[in-house]
C-alpha cells in the first residue's frame, strides 16, 4: 500500500513513553552503526592484496558475494574467509568478528569442490561471460531487467555527455528524432529499447557445455571427478575438462573415446577461468576486457531485482548453446535444487517467529522474511508455469484438467476453477477466480497486523496462459487426513457446519481492532450460537507442528452492497439515495465484491470527524446549560448534596452525548468511537441467532452507508479533473483509484460521471474498460487453444482486437501436417478449412467487439453507444492510440512482442513470429520494514511542521533501514531516494539517477513512474550544467509519454514547456518555439485561456521571441500574459508587476533594435540579442511548476504539503 495515504495527524499521536524514546534512540544508534564504514585488506591466493570498504552490519556471506563480483576475485566461488587463521562464520556480522578493525587482513582460502559447488561455479562463470548480454532481461530470468538511463547520460560509447569539451558541444545536433516532434503521429517501438554498443558481447568461447561422458563412473568418483565439460575456444581448439574436488584440469577424452587422465602438460587450476586463460590467449584477452566493462556498469544496473520484472517487447535473438540454462531448466521442472529441498512453510513460519524486541532483532527478522518470501515467490512462479506447461504430474490424474491439483518442491498448486462446486453459491468459476485475489489481500492484511502466534500460509497467485494458478505452502499434516477433519474453526461448506475454538478466537480478537472486524455470533450445524471473529469462510487448522493456521481469508474486508450476486428484495428505505441515484445496487457476476481497506480507513476517518463534531455540539450545549444552572442556583452552593447531584447530572449528560454520537455514526461501542464491520452480513451460508438480528440489520445499514460514502465522497476525482493528477495509463489509473479506496469495477460509474469532463481521463477510462473486458475474454479464449497453436491464437486475437481486417489465422503447423494431407492442401481455402476446426480460429473482429460490449455491460455496468459497431469507431471517437492499447493488453496478459509498426488496419498486423513469448503475471505479498515505514510517517509530520532538516534525517534513516531489510533495489528505497533528492539539492542528481535506474528495473522502462523520474532528473541535470544530457533525457521522457498516453495529455504540455526552455538555453530558438507553441495549445485546452498556466506559456514564448529579436511577437504574447495575470490575481500581485516591467523592457529593446537596423543592414536580428543566461532559464523552469507532475504517487502526496518557499532550487513557484 501507499504508506503516506493514512499517515496520522500530529494530534492523533500519543505522548512518547520512555520505551518509545529508547526505541527512537536505538534507531539512531543502529543507523550510526550502519553508516560507520571501515577498510579491510583482502588477500586472494596468488595475487596482490587490495583494499575494500565494508560496514559493520555487513554479513560475512554478503562480503563473500561482494568478492564474487569484484574484478580481481570474480572468478572464484568456492572459498572461505579467514582472519588471523580463524574461518569466519558466514552468518555473522562483521562488527561481531573478534579482531576486526580498520586495516585488518582477511585471507581468501580455496576450498574443495562438491558437485553442487562445481555446478554453482559453472553457473557463475556463465553469468560472467554473459554479464553484458541483455538476453536474461528479455527472457525475464535471474532477476534481470532493463535499464537505459546510462545510454543517455554517458552516451552510446560510454563517454560522459556532461564532460564533453565545449568544442564538441557546439557541434552536437540538438534536434530530436522526427517521432518526438510535436504533431508527429509515428509511434515506433524500436527506440523503446535502443541498440547499445556497450552491450555488444565480447565472445570469449564458442561453446561451453556439459560432456556426454557425465556422470563420472564409480572409479573416477574415487579419484575426485565431479563433472566433465566440453569447450570450444575462439582458436577452434576442442577441450575436454574435468571438474574435480581440487579444481579443473584438461583430460584426454575425445568425443568418442573416454580417457579421464590429465592431459600433458598437467595443469590444475582452482577456477575454470584460470584454466581457460592459460590455454586460450583469446579467452584471456576478451575476458579481461569484458570484466573491465562489467565493473564500469552502475551497481544498480547489475544487482538482481528481488522480484522478476518482465518486458512486453523484445527483439528476436539467436538461440545459443547454454549448458547452464539447459541444466537449470531441467532441474527446475524436476523440482530439484542441488542437495537442497526447502520446506517453504517451515522457513516462512520460522522467520515470523524470530524475536523482534530490539531494533536489531526486528531488522534481522524482517530481512529474513523478505529474503525467504522473495525466494518463495520465485519458486512458486517456476512451479506454476511448469504446471500449465504440463511438466508436473497431477496428484489426481483421473480428474478433468481444470480440476487437477499438483505438488512440486514442497508447494501445493491448485487452479482458479470451482472444484466440487464449492463456490457455486458465490458465483461458480468466476467466484473461484476472484477468491484467489481476495484471499491474497486477506493474507497481506493479517501479515501487516503481525500478531504473534497466528499463522497464515505462504500464497502466490500466478496468471499464465489463461489459467490462474494458486501456489501455497503446505501445512504439516494436512495431507495425512481430510481437510474437513482438520478444521477446528470456521466453515468449509458454506455454513452447513460451523466450528469455533478458543485459541483462534483469542488470536483473531487481537487482530479485530486493526482490521475493523466485529466479533459476532452465527448458528452452527446444531442451531447453537457460536462466536466468530472473522468471516465464516475463514477456517482455522492446527498443524502437526502445533501452530494455528488460518486459511480462506476471502472475507477479511466487508462486502460491497452496491454489487450483489443475486436478486434480493431490498426495502426501498434501506438503500441510500446516493446509491439509488447512481443506479445501485446492481447484479454482479460473483458475491465476493468487497470494499478496499483504503476506503474503510477513509470512511472511518470521515465518521470520526462527524463523531467529534456531534460530541462538541452536545458538550457546548451542556456548557450553556451549566452557566444558566450556576447562575440560577448560586444561592444553593452551600448544599453539598445539591452539588453532588449536579456533578452526577453533568457526567451523565456527557455520557449521553457520547452515547448519542456513537449510535449516530455506527460505533459498536456506546462509550467510545469504535467502528467495525460484520463480514458475514452478506454471506449466503451464515445464519444469525434471533437476538442478533437487530445488530445485524444495523451492520447492514452501516455497510450501505460505507457504499454510499464511496459514491458521494471518493468517486469525484477532483485532483484528476483539474489536471493535477491525471493518470497516464491503465496502471496509473488503477493506482489512483485504489489510493482513494475505489474498486476498478466502478469504472462504468466513473465514466458516466466524466461525460462532460476533459478528454484524457475519459479516454483512459474507456481504454481500461475495453482492455479489461478483452482480458477476461482472452482468459477463456486461451483455455481452448492447443499448445502448438499459442502463437497463432494470440496473434489472431490481437488482430481481431486492434484491426478490422477479416483475416484468417496463420497456419500454425504447415510443416508438420502429414504428407498425404499436404498434397490435398494446395489452396488458401483448404488451409482455412483445417484451421476452422479450432474454436479460437473462428473468432472474428465483430464477434470479439460484441463480447467486449457484453462484458463491459455485465461487469463494469457501462454500455457503449449502439452507433459503435466496431472497436475502430470507438478508437476514432475517443482518439485512442493503438500502440497504447497494444501495450496495455500485453502487460495485462503477459504477452511479449517483437518490435513492429501498425502498417494498415485492413491487413493483419500480427503474425505468429510477432509473438515472442508469454510471461506469468504474478501477485504476492510485499513485506517491508515496519520501523522504516514509521520513520517515513514521522517525516511527513515533520514536513507539516516545516522541520525540513528533521525530515531529511528521518528519510535518510528510513533509507538505511529499507536498504538493510529489502536491499537497495526496492520500491521503498527508490521512494526514499526520490524524496532525498528533493530535500537536498546538493545530492539531488546522484539520488535521482539511482531512483530512475530503480524505477526502470522495478517498474519497467516505460512505466509512468519511470517517466516522472526522468522528468525530475532532467531538472537536476540542467541545474547541474549538463544541458545536453538534460535535453536527451527530455526527448526520452517525451517519447515514452507519447508511447504510453499519446500526445493529447497534460503531461505533454509540461514536457514541452521544459523542452522549450532547455532549447532556449541552448539557443535552438526554432525548435524551442515548436515545443512551446504546442505547450500553449495544450494548456489552453486543458486549463483554459484565462488560467495562470496559460499565462505562463505566453510568457515563455515571449522570452524566446525576445531572444530571436522578434519583438512584435514577444510583445503580443507578453500582453496576453499580462492581461491574464491582471484579471486573475490583480494589479498588485508579483506576477502582474513582473509582467508589466517585462513589457516595458520589451518595448525599449524593440526601439533600440529598430534604430540599429536603420543604421546597419543585418540579416540576423537575433545577433543583437545576447543568449539567455542559465540562471534565467532555470528560474523559468521553476515557473513551469515541474513539482506538480501529473502522475500521482505516495511521494507526491507526501510533498504536496511542503511549503514552496523552502525549495528555492527545485520547487515550483507559488503561481
Amino acid at each position: 500500500g501507499h504508506i503516506f495515504a493514512t499517515a496520522p495527524s500530529e494530534d492523533d499521536l500519543p505522548e512518547q513513553s520512555d520505551d518509545d524514546k529508547r526505541k527512537k534512540l536505538s534507531i539512531q544508534d543502529i543507523v550510526d552503526l550502519q553508516e560507520t564504514s571501515f577498510t579491510v585488506r583482502i588477500q586472494p591466493p596468488g595475487t596482490e592484496s587490495f583494499e575494500l570498504q565494508v560496514t559493520g552490519q555487513m554479513l560475512v556471506v554478503e562480503l563473500h558475494q561482494v568478492l564474487m563480483d569484484h574484478e580481481i576475485t570474480c572468478h572464484r566461488t568456492c572459498f572461505s574467509l579467514q582472519l588471523g587463521g580463524v574461518t569466519l562464520d558466514s552468518l555473522n556480522e562483521l562488527h561481531s568478528v573478534p579482531g576486526i578493525r580498520d586495516g585488518a587482513v582477511i585471507k581468501v582460502v580455496e576450498e574443495s569442490y562438491s558437485v553442487r559447488d562445481a555446478r554453482l561455479h559453472l553457473r557463475h562463470v556463465r553469468d560472467l561471460l554473459r554479464s553484458l548480454d541483455p538476453t536474461d532481461a528479455y527472457n525475464g530470468v535471474n532477476g534481470s531487467s532493463l535499464s537505459y538511463l546510462t545510454f543517455y547520460t554517458t552516451g552510446n560509447n560510454g563517454n560522459s555527455v556532461g564532460k564533453r569539451r565545449a568544442s564538441e558541444r557546439e557541434s552536437v545536433d540538438c534536434s530530436p528524432p522526427e517521432y518526438v516532434l510535436p504533431g508527429s503521429k509515428e509511434r515506433p517501438l524500436c527506440p523503446l529499447q535502443p541498440v547499445r554498443e556497450d552491450w555488444k558481447p565480447l565472445q570469449c568461447l564458442r561453446v561451453l557445455t556439459l560432456s556426454s561422458w557425465n556422470p563420472p563412473p564409480g572409479n573416477r568418483k574415487m579419484h575426485g571427478d565431479l563433472i566433465y565439460l566440453n569447450v570450444l575456444t575462439m582458436e577452434d581448439r576442442e577441450l575436454n575438462i574435468t571438474s574435480s574436488t581440487r579444481g579443473f584440469f584438461l583430460n584426454q577424452s575425445t568425443a568418442f573415446n573416454f580417457n579421464p587422465k590429465p592431459a600433458v602438460p598437467k595443469t590444475l587450476c582452482h577456477s575454470l577461468v584460470e584454466l581457460l586463460s592459460q590455454v586460450s590467449p583469446a579467452f584471456r584477452k576478451n575476458f579481461t576486457a569484458l570484466q573491465k566493462k562489467r565493473v564500469q556498469q552502475h551497481p544498480y544496473e547489475r544487482i538482481a531485482a528481488p522480484f522478476q520484472v518482465f518486458t512486453w517487447t523484445a527483439p528476436h535473438e539467436d538461440h545459443t548453446l547454454d549448458c547452464v540454462r539447459a541444466e537449470e531448466t531441467h532441474a527446475s521442472y524436476m523440482g530439484q535444487d542441488e542437495h537442497t529441498s526447502r520446506d517453504w512453510n517451515e522457513e516462512l513460519q520460522g522467520c515470523r517467529e524470530l524475536p523482534g524486541s530490539s531494533l536489531q532483532e526486528r531488522l534481522h527478522r524482517e530481512r529474513s522474511i523478505f529474503k525467504t518470501n522473495s525466494d518463495f515467490v520465485a519458486a512458486a512462479t517456476r512451479g506454476a508455469t511448469a504446471v500449465i506447461d504440463g511438466n508436473i504430474m497431477p496428484i489426481n490424474p483421473g480428474e478433468s484438467p481444470h480440476l487437477q491439483m499438483f505438488m512440486w518442491n514442497n508447494l501445493f498448486f491448485s487452479q482458479g476453477f470451482d472444484v466440487s462446486e464449492h463456490y457455486r453459491p458465490l458465483g461458480g468459476n468466476t467466484a473461484a477466480h476472484a477468491a484467489a485475489i481476495c484471499d491474497l489481500r486477506g493474507a497481506q492484511a493479517y501479515a501487516s497486523v503481525d500478531i504473534e502466534g497466528l499463522h497464515t500460509i505462504g500464497t502466490v497467485v500466478v496468471d499464465y496462459r489463461g489459467v490462474r494458478v494458486i501456489a501455497q505452502t503446505i501445512i504439516p499434516g494436512i495431507l495425512e487426513k481430510n481437510q474437513e477433519e482438520s478444521i477446528v474453526y470456521g466453515s468449509n461448506d458454506n455454513g452447513k457446519t460451523v466450528f469455533t475454538h478458543p485459541r483462534f478466537l483469542e488470536l483473531l480478537d487481537k487482530t479485530s481492532k486493526q482490521l475493523r472486524i466485529q466479533r459476532h455470533q452465527v448458528l452452527d450445524h446444531n442451531n447453537r450460537p457460536v462466536e466468530l471473529c472473522s468471516g465464516i469462510e475463514t477456517i482455522g487448522i492446527l498443524g502437526n507442528d502445533g501452530r494455528p493456521y488460518i486459511l480462506d481469508l476471502l472475507r477479511t474486508f466487508p462486502p460491497d452492497l452496491n454489487f450483489q450476486f443475486s436478486e434480493t428484495e431490498e426495502r426501498r428505505e434501506e438503500v441510500p439515495k446516493e446509491c439509488q441515484s447512481f443506479g445501485y445496487p446492481c447484479l454482479h457476476c460473483h458475491s465476493l465484491a468487497s470494499l478496499r481497506p483504503e476506503l474503510i480507513e477513509a470512511f472511518i476517518q470521515h465518521r470520526y470527524e462527524l463523531f467529534m463534531k456531534m460530541v462538541s455540539h452536545e458538550l457546548s450545549q451542556l456548557t450553556e446549560q451549566d452557566e444558566a444552572t450556576e447562575w440560577s442556583e448560586n444561592g444553593l452552593s452551600s448544599c453539598w448534596l445539591t452539588i453532588l447531584s449536579y456533578l452526577i447530572f453533568v457526567e451523565i449528560s456527557k455520557r449521553n452525548a457520547i452515547l448519542k454520537a456513537c449510535r449516530a455514526v455506527g460505533s459498536v461501542s456506546d462509550s467510545c468511537f469504535d467502528i467495525r464491520f460484520n463480514p458475514d452480513v452478506c454471506s449466503p451460508g451464515a445464519r444469525f441467532p434471533a437476538e442478533c438480528l437487530e445488530e445485524v440489520q444495523r451492520q447492514r445499514c452501516l455497510l450501505w452507508e460505507a457504499a454510499a460514502f464511496l459514491l458521494s465522497h471518493q468517486i469525484p476525482l477532483m485532483d484528476c479533473l483539474d489536471h493535477t493528477a491525471v493518470p497516464m495509463d491503465g496502471g496509473s489509473l488503477t493506482s489512483a483509484l485504489h489510493q482513494r479506496g475505489v474498486n476498478v469495477r466502478y469504472l462504468g460509474t466513473i465514466l458516466r460521471e466524466l461525460v462532460f469532463s476533459p478528454l484524457p481521463l475519459q479516454r483512459i477510462c474507456v481504454s481500461e474498460i475495453i482492455l479489461r473486458s478483452a482480458k477476461h475474454i482472452f482468459r477463456t479464449y486461451l483455455q481452448d487453444v492447443e499448445p502448438a497453436a499459442f502463437s497463432a491464437a494470440v496473434s489472431h486475437f490481437l488482430n481481431c482486437l486492434l484491426t478490422s481486417s477479416s483475416c484468417f489465422p496463420d497456419s500454425f503447423s504447415d510443416e508438420l501436417l502429414s504428407r498425404r494431407r499436404s498434397r490435398r492442401r494446395r489452396s488458401h481455402g483448404s488451409r482455412v478449412t483445417l484451421l476452422s476446426d479450432s474454436v479460437w480460429a473462428r473468432l472474428t473482429s465483430g464477434e470479439l467487439w460484441g463480447r467486449i460490449r457484453a462484458e463491459a455491460r455485465d461487469y463494469y455496468h457501462y454500455t457503449f453507444d449502439r452507433c459503435f459497431e466496431s472497436i475502430d469507431e470507438v478508437i476514432e471517437k475517443h482518439n485512442l492510440q493503438r500502440i497504447s492499447l497494444l501495450r496495455e493488453i500485453a502487460i495485462k496478459t503477459g504477452i511479449q512482442l517483437r518490435e513492429y509498426v501498425f502498417e494498415s488496419r485492413h491487413r493483419p498486423a500480427f503474425g505468429e513470429e510477432d509473438i515472442v513469448n508469454m510471461f506469468p503475471v504474478v501477485r504476492h505479498l510485499k513485506p517491508t520494514s515496519s520501523d522504516a515505514t514509521q520513520l517515513v510517517q514521522q517525516a511527513q509530520l515533520a514536513v507539516q511542521q516545516g522541520l525540513l532538516k528533521e525530515c531529511y534525517d528521518l528519510i535518510s534513516q528510513a533509507l538505511t533501514l529499507f536498504s538493510s531489510v529489502c536491499g537497495v533495489l526496492h520500491e521503498d528505497v527508490c521512494m526514499c531516494l526520490r524524496l532525498l533528492g528533493r530535500l537536498n539539492h546538493s545530492y539531488a542528481l546522484s539520488h535521482q539517477e539511482k531512483a530512475v535506474m530503480s524505477s526502470e528495473r522495478l517498474h519497467g522502462i516505460d512505466h509512468p513512474q519511470t517517466i516522472q523520474d526522468y522528468t525530475f532528473l532532467t531538472l537536476y541535470c540542467f541545474a547541474g550544467g549538463h544541458h545536453l544530457t538534460s535535453l536527451q533525457l527530455l526527448y526520452r521522457a517525451r517519447y515514452l509519454t507519447l508511447l504510453v498516453g499519446g500526445d493529447d495529455h497534460p503531461q505533454v504540455a509540461l514536457l514541452d514547456s521544459m523542452l522549450g526552455l532547455v532549447l532556449h538555453g541552448l539557443m535552438e530558438y526554432e525548435l524551442s518555439l515548436k515545443f512551446l507553441q504546442n505547450a500553449l495549445t495544450l494548456t489552453s485546452k486543458y486549463h483554459g485561456v484565462t488560467s495562470l498556466k496559460h499565462a505562463n506559456s505566453h510568457h515563455l514564448l515571449a522570452t524566446v521571441y525576445e531572444s530571436k529579436g522578434e519583438f512584435r511577437s514577444a510583445l503580443h504574447h507578453e500582453k496576453e500574459a499580462y492581461s491574464i495575470y491582471k484579471s486573475q490575481v490583480g494589479e498588485n500581485h508579483n506576477s502582474t508587476t513582473e509582467s508589466s516591467e517585462y513589457l516595458k523592457s520589451l518595448t525599449q529593446q524593440a526601439v533600440i533594435l529598430q534604430k540599429a537596423i536603420n543604421q546597419i543592414y543585418s540579416n540576423t536580428p537575433g545577433a543583437c540579442i545576447p543568449p539567455p543566461k542559465v540562471c534565467t532559464v532555470w528560474m523559468l523552469c521553476e515557473h513551469t511548476q515541474i513539482c506538480s507532475a501529473c502522475i500521482s504517487g505516495c511521494d507526491c502526496l507526501f510533498f504536496s504539503s511542503f511549503p514552496h518557499r523552502t525549495f528555492p532550487q527545485y520547487s515550483s513557484s507559488s503561481t
